[in-house]
């Protein structure tokens, strides 16, 4: 009776979610009601098995990211030090009948090498962990009502895989889509803009439809245009469209005058709906964005947006969310966006993957240009379990595929196929570069094609040499920037990777104009460095290959020919731990920590990039009597800045036109350390910092403190450990402990130094240099979610947001 019942319920959810218009499109969240196990179990593909032991879940989840720290786990600390292996998934399901529909299953990702099965039959496998699938499920599905049962098997064994963390597992959206036989097909509308002013725009519409009945049929194709009010601003109805295969594509042309055009400060969305009709009769509804904009290099004016020119000023980022790992989240990736937002960043290279496609729909709303990217390897391995095992029988695939899927995002303004690739150094590189470019071309041709690279001399590069590329990326190499318009004559110019300094939040070596190269070149391993793995954050170490982040951006600046650049990187990321060991096991070239907490390099930049006043003061005030301390700042919409020491003037400073900061060196004596920048004479900003005496209290504040009760959505509380009278205390390292009543939880914790060994998922962290960080994470309840955090001889904190 129970187990009739409980179908029962199964079969009314099922038909809530699938009982809209007979024909039309259902796109269904798939990534609840899942089992998981970790480890490979023979048998777990047929739908017989028992599964009743396995961890229930839901998707996005990335199993690497709850394991252990450790220098033994097969991908090493260039990959996080975390555990992979192989895990499997499976989740039971009925559905109403579904007659005349076509049912598919849609991965937006999954980390690697899975193969899918629908009650026992296989699906298919995908080797790429970034790239996004569907397969169909139709002919393999249960009756109405009766249990279907979809496996799936990650293999992330084969390690060392990856130079950077990659996780584990199904760690981007799932969806189930059910569509009658004649239907939209996958990613099957391309629309562009080709031509677009401020009177007027023109919007070609490409429409692929697949006809899954085996029978000719003629429909009618209905495309609107919608702005961002959902208003319908334009029409056409295409009539007597004959499908007498099993594919067919009509092509469609709309206008529209005073269009509102896309930018990265006016980001403006339309969406075009598409409809399929037999007669009077809705087969499929489908809708695709759409922002109106130009984009072009100009070999006089650099990079122009709309017809301004704009200069590019952008970050590089891996995937992974921090304490989150890579399981996506759409408010941990908002947040990010934001906070880079803020430091006056315009640009995103997704590094150096295909990306989550929510990720470019947040780069939409928000205005961010993306630079696109395919691939770190071709043939030619960085790993000796990398991508390239899989590149000769795969690469065609994966890449038509990101191209047709991401192709109608106005964020993207730039594919490229390739990050420094070691092809570039044969002559195979040549043609395959021709290859890829063509693919890209042919799927593409409204949008440039580039690839980051390493090598500035044309007769030592082979891939630029074949003259296929609308615009060249070099990463690093800034000294030799003057050299690349002789070297490249008429070509466009970016700066894909510039700086890649380390740097660690709150930490600060003496002397600050101490250039540290860590290592010198690349056949010495790191000999000096700090025995506690930090880098200093007065900007003033770098690998041999990098730059300071104020040597990368000068020589940018003062390159007019370069259309900007990204920095590496925008965040810490997983992996990569260079310069150092193990125990480090995360980045250091992040202009923002792991935990999101900004270093002093976010300023500099901020000073540069954006027009809003700034002035930063650093490092923290607490130093033994007499030390000589270097005292900078950044500054910026004023003319000079003068520091106090317990009200005692100790100059003014001015930088020159080359400087991006000013300097003081202060013999240390306990007190108040005051800057005030001025502009004619005027007061613009006033910045303190006060000598923290003994940590007495904890501070805890919430980024955001109404949230959505959906399961998913996000509170980032930032943990500060105080004096009495309310000043950080920059060497703080309390454990703190978590505790949350209410419909919440701790989804991670972090502090953001780079070779702690803590778990990010115990609800526990030791404050690094004075703070850390806590998610919490809403259940499906709505109500008061109340957290509380302690530590031993600290008065404790707590703070309340709201569920709705």
């Amino acid at each position: 009776m129970l187990r009739l019942l409980f179908s029962l319920l199964l079969l009314l959810s099922a038909q809530s979610i699938f009982g809209a218009q007979p024909g039309t499109r259902v796109v269904a969240n798939f990534n609840k009601d899942w089992k998981f196990y970790l480890g490979d179990e023979a048998g777990a593909k047929e739908a017989a098995f028992d599964d009743a032991a396995w961890r229930k879940l839901t998707l996005p989840h990335d199993w690497s990211i709850e394991g252990e720290f450790d220098e033994k786990n097969p991908a090493k600390p260039e990959g996080g030090g975390l555990p992979t292996g192989i895990g499997w998934y499976r989740k039971t399901f009925t559905l109403p009948a579904t007659t005349g529909r076509n049912v598919f299953i849609e991965f937006d990702g999954v980390y690697k090498r899975s193969e899918v099965w629908l009650n026992g039959h296989s699906l298919g496998q995908r080797p790429n962990g970034y790239i996004s699938f569907r397969y169909e499920l139709t002919r393999y599905l249960q009756p109405a009502g009766k249990e279907n049962v979809l496996a799936v098997r990650v293999d992330n064994s084969a390690q060392p895989d990856s130079r950077w963390y990659t996780g584990s597992g199904i760690y981007r959206n799932v969806r189930l889509v059910t569509t009658h036989a004649v239907a939209v097909d996958e990613w099957g509308t391309f629309v562009t803009t080709p031509a677009v002013s401020a009177q007027a725009a023109t919007v070609a519409v490409q429409t692929q439809l697949r006809n899954a009945t085996g029978q000719p049929r003629s429909v009618s194709l209905q495309t609107v245009l919608l702005d961002q009010s959902g208003r319908e601003v334009a029409r056409q109805l295409t009539p007597g469209v004959k499908l007498s295969g099993t594919a067919a594509t009509v092509s469609q042309k709309l206008t529209l005058k005073n269009p509102h055009r896309w930018s990265v400060t006016t980001p403006y969305l339309y969406r075009v709906k598409t409809t399929v009709l037999a007669g009077q009769v809705m087969e499929d509804e489908y809708e695709t964005p759409l922002g109106m904009r130009t984009c072009v290099f100009d070999g006089q004016r650099g990079f122009l947006l709309n017809g301004q020119p704009l200069r590019i000023q952008g970050v590089n980022q891996h995937h992974d969310l921090g304490a989150l790992g890579a399981a996506f989240n759409e408010r941990a990736a908002e947040r990010q966006l934001q906070m880079l937002r803020a430091m006056g960043c315009n640009a995103i290279r997704m590094s150096h993957n295909p990306p989550a496609p929510q990720l470019l729909d947040l780069c939409d709303r928000m205005g961010f240009l993306v630079l696109n990217e395919a691939f770190d390897m071709w043939q030619k391995k960085k790993n000796g379990q990398d991508y390239h095992l899989d590149f000769k029988e795969w690469h065609r695939r994966d890449l038509e595929d990101q191209i047709r899927r991401d192709r109608n995002h106005p964020s993207v303004f730039l594919w490229s196929i390739g990050n420094e690739i070691r092809e570039q150094f044969d002559s195979t590189g040549t043609r395959l570069t021709r290859e890829l470019t063509a693919t890209v071309k042919r799927l593409d041709p409204t949008r440039p094609v580039t690839s980051a690279l390493t090598e500035q001399e044309p007769a030592k590069n082979f891939i630029s040499q074949a003259g296929v590329f609308d615009v060249l990326s070099f990463n690093y190499k800034h000294a030799d920037y003057p050299k690349l318009p002789i070297s490249f004559p008429g070509q466009h110019f970016l700066a894909t990777e510039i700086a890649a300094a380390y740097e660690t939040r709150g930490h600060y070596d003496l002397p600050s104009d101490s250039l540290r190269i860590w290592p010198k070149d690349g056949k010495t391993k790191l000999t000096t460095g700090n025995a506690d793995f930090t880098a200093s954050s007065y900007d003033h170490a770098a690998p041999y290959w990098g730059a300071t982040h104020e040597a990368a951006w000068r020589a940018v600046r003062n390159s007019p020919f370069i259309s900007g650049a990204f920095v590496w990187s925008g965040f810490d990321y997983l992996g990569e731990p260079l310069p150092y060991p193990w125990p480090a096991r995360s980045s250091y070239f992040g202009v923002i920590d792991l935990a999101g907490f900004p270093k002093d390099a976010y300023y500099l930049y901020q000073s540069e990039w954006t027009s809003k006043p700034v002035l930063h003061l650093l490092p923290h005030w607490n130093w033994r009597p007499g030390q000589t301390v270097d005292v900078w700042a950044y500054y910026s919409q004023a003319d000079e800045v003068e520091l106090f020491l317990n009200g005692k003037s100790l100059g003014i400073k001015k930088k020159n036109p080359d400087d991006l900061h000013v300097m003081w060196r202060v013999p240390y004596a306990p007190g108040t350390l005051q800057a005030i920048s001025r502009r004619a004479s005027q007061t613009v900003l006033t910045s303190t910092i006060k000598t923290a005496g003994p940590a007495a209290k904890i501070e805890l504040t919430a980024d955001r403190s109404k949230l959505r009760a959906d399961a998913k959505d996000l509170s980032f509380i930032t943990v500060r450990v105080l004096d009495a009278a309310g000043n950080l205390v920059p060497d703080a390292a309390n454990l703190v402990k978590f505790s949350v009543s209410g419909p919440g939880f701790v989804a991670g914790v972090d502090n953001g130094y780079q070779a702690s060994m803590e778990s990010f998922k115990k609800p526990e962290r030791k404050a690094y240099n004075g703070m850390a960080l806590a998610i919490i994470q809403t259940k499906e309840q709505a109500g008061a979610i109340t957290i509380k955090a302690t530590a031993d001889g600290l008065t404790p904190a707590s703070v309340t947001l709201t569920s709705n």
